[in-house]
């Protein structure tokens, strides 16, 4: 009860501010809270010409951080709110006004515990940037280096927990109370989401991030640069890095009179994305123009790490191969993908997803290069696959709107360019090396290398078998029994041994071939 009117009041409040944006539409169309609905009308300041879309990213703006991060977290679910919608909450502005200076000294001293003189040489008293869940101030360590202190904002874990409870109230009530909702899985939705705000609500999450795809950089990704973490200068509310002086890349203006190439810069944002989803598996699932920034030997440079993606090596594979089969216009190896992986349902017709495959392609694949968009595809994709019964997968839709929003970046530096055609050859490398002829004959390698290693083991067990067959105080034989078994044994175990190493050898020699291919 204490909590049914807790979350009715707050409700209250929300329809107000709903109201003068002209966005009370969300109580309608979700069904709840019809009375608090009609009297927020009232209070309606005036009808916005503004798409339900841009006047809902108005009110989450106004309502604080965690909505504006619930906006951002739906933006990435086109298919539950459609693509408009999602296309609109995308352009949600997570700025905030700063909070006062002292607190945020107040609060790197608490969690340092230390007094800030004796942390940082320097440490400004202006904010370089003011988000919804932290602020950033710049400052000099001890030794000399140049940082950013990111700080967490004072009472967001506890602005988050109350509002979160709100979610979760009102997840249970459309799923109690109205069954067409239940498609939709609120209650997973807002799971998801209070997942995601556990890694943003500790930027010691946010530094091992940043650590492992540094990390994966180092490996292969020449033209990206992550700043170092400065790990003793980091907790769990404040998170210390190397500055990064740079162009952010949404400054186009300064890119051009920079006098680097853009072909070039979208060269090594195409490589760089394509490495971290197709090889790592692990990805900045935020790439907007703001934390991406050009630095002055014209490498790349990511910062904020608050939201990543993941993939498995099956997601990886299924969107390398429906990529494949779309660039090469083979839509039933496209359809055929999607069975394989168990993401459509076997009973039903490949004939029907290979022709709904080829309907959402054509009108895409059949524009102008630098008019395709591979991130559209997908979205496409996933939308039919859905209507024949494809589970969501939250990985992949992650992915899509990466994907969009990189190529966002991409056709700011270069209109006529797809970034897409430059990734092209790498991807097909790519899954030529993981489910081409290569890969079967290092995965046969590879088997019969795991094998070889285990036929001596096998044999070890033979002769612990045939040992306790002659204890005493095992299961007996006649001594002339087991003599006989033990010389067929050795006679039959001769060529079984020399095939055995000869297999061991021949896997050795192909694992370490195509290794070095």
């Amino acid at each position: 009860m204490i909590r049914t009117l807790r979350n009715t009041r707050r409700l209250c409040g929300i329809a107000l501010v709903l109201a003068r944006e002209d966005a009370l539409f969300i109580f309608d169309e979700l069904g709840i809270a019809p009375g608090i609905s009609f009297i927020g009308k009232f209070f309606r300041v005036r009808r916005s010409q503004k798409r339900k879309g841009e006047r809902l990213a108005l009110a989450l703006e106004r309502l604080g951080p965690t909505f504006i991060k619930l906006g951002q977290a739906l933006s990435t679910r086109s298919d539950l709110i459609g693509d408009q919608f999602a296309d609109d909450l995308a352009g949600l502005r997570d700025r905030l006004p700063a909070f006062p200076t002292s607190i945020a000294r107040t609060i790197v001293e608490e969690e340092l515990q230390a007094p800030i003189a004796s942390l940082f040489s320097a440490f400004e008293d202006v904010p370089v940037a003011a988000a919804s869940i932290a602020q950033v101030h710049k400052a000099t360590t001890k030794d000399g280096k140049d940082v950013a202190v990111k700080i967490l904002r004072p009472g967001i874990e506890e602005a988050f927990a109350r509002d979160l409870d709100l979610f979760f109230w009102i997840a249970e009530m459309l799923e109690d109370r109205l069954q067409g909702m239940r498609r939709l899985k609120p209650l997973e939705v807002v799971k998801t989401f209070k997942e995601s705000v556990f890694f943003e609500l500790d930027l010691r999450f946010e530094a091992a991030a940043a650590n492992e795809m540094a990390a994966n950089v180092a490996r292969h990704e020449p033209g990206l640069r992550i700043p170092e973490i400065h790990w003793p200068l980091t907790s769990r509310r404040v998170l210390t890095l190397a500055w990064v002086d740079g162009i952010a890349l949404g400054d186009i203006a300064a890119i051009r009179a920079s006098g680097f190439d853009a072909d070039m810069i979208l060269t090594k944002a195409a490589q760089s994305l394509f490495s971290q989803v197709f090889k790592d598996g692990f990805f900045h699932a935020d790439l907007h123009p703001g934390n991406l920034f050009l630095d002055k030997n014209g490498d790349l440079v990511a910062v904020d790490f608050g939201i990543m993606g993941r993939l498995d090596m099956k997601s990886r594979l299924y969107i390398a191969q429906i990529l494949h089969g779309f660039l090469t216009e083979d839509y039933r190896h496209v359809a055929q993908v999607h069975f394989d992986a168990g993401y459509v349902p076997a009973d039903k017709s490949i004939d029907a997803f290979t022709q709904a495959c080829m309907a959402v392609a054509r009108p895409i694949m059949g524009k102008p290069l630098n008019e395709i968009s591979v991130a559209k595809l997908l979205g496409q994709m996933f939308k039919i696959a859905a209507e024949f019964e494809m589970e969501t997968q939250p990985q992949l839709l992650l992915m899509q709107k990466t994907l969009m929003v990189t190529e966002g970046v991409g056709r700011m530096l270069n209109p006529n360019l797809n970034m897409w055609e430059l990734a092209r050859p790498m991807i097909e490398r790519w899954a030529n090396e993981q489910f081409g002829m290569g890969a079967k004959l290092k995965d046969t390698a590879r088997q019969g290398y795991d094998l070889a290693k285990k036929f001596p083991a096998m044999l070890g067990k033979i002769d612990g078998a045939l040992s306790l067959l002659g204890d005493p105080k095992g299961l007996r034989l006649h001594p002339h029994t087991l003599a006989r078994i033990r010389a067929d044994r050795r006679a039959n175990q001769r060529p079984w041994l020399l095939l055995g190493w000869v297999a061991l050898g021949a896997a050795i020699i192909l694992a370490v071939w195509f290794s070095i291919r």
